[in-house]
C-alpha cells in the first residue's frame, strides 16, 4: 500500500458506478448472481465508502443507517490483487470511524461464513445462529463502537 486514502461518494456519481462493478465482480459473480436496477436504487440512502490506493479503486463497502441506532455493513468488496494486504481491515477501521463521527453506537454486518476470522480479528462477535444469504452461509456480526 503507497498512498492508500478513503472517501465517501456519491450515490449514482461515476465513482459508485465503479463501487458497483467492484461489488459486482468480487460478490456477485462468482456467485452466479447480479445486481438489479431496484437494489441499487434502495442505496440511494446509504454511505457509500471507497479506498484508493494511488487513485486505483481497491475496496469499498456501504454503511447503512438502522433506525435501531446501529450502522450496518455490507457488500464489502476488495479488488483480488489486493486481499489479504490490510486493505479490507484499514477500509473497516475507517468505516467504524466514519460510523461513530456520525453517532451510532454500534455496526452490524452480516458476515460469510469465509469472513468470520476477519472480523473477529477486528473485534466483531457473532451472534446468532448461521444462516443462508445469497445462496451462502452467513454470520450476524456485532461492534460497540
Amino acid at each position: 500500500m503507497s498512498a492508500l486514502t478513503f472517501a465517501e461518494v456519491p450515490h449514482g456519481s461515476a465513482a459508485y458506478e465503479a463501487t458497483v462493478t467492484l461489488r459486482s465482480d468480487v460478490l456477485r459473480t462468482p456467485l452466479g448472481l447480479a445486481f438489479t436496477p431496484e437494489e441499487l436504487a434502495r442505496e440511494h440512502a446509504d454511505h457509500h465508502l471507497v479506498g484508493h490506493d494511488d487513485g486505483a479503486l481497491v475496496a469499498c463497502l456501504v454503511v447503512t443507517p438502522l433506525a435501531t441506532g446501529e450502522a450496518k455493513v455490507r457488500q464489502v468488496a476488495v479488488a483480488p490483487d489486493r486481499q489479504g494486504q490490510g486493505v479490507g481491515a484499514a477500509l473497516s477501521r475507517f468505516a467504524e470511524d466514519f460510523a461513530r463521527q456520525r453517532g451510532f453506537r454500534a455496526i452490524t454486518l452480516h458476515a460469510r461464513a469465509t469472513a468470520v476470522g476477519f472480523y473477529e480479528r477486528l473485534g466483531y462477535q457473532r451472534t446468532g445462529e448461521p444462516f443462508e444469504e445469497v445462496t451462502i452461509p452467513h454470520w450476524r456480526m456485532t461492534k460497540t463502537l
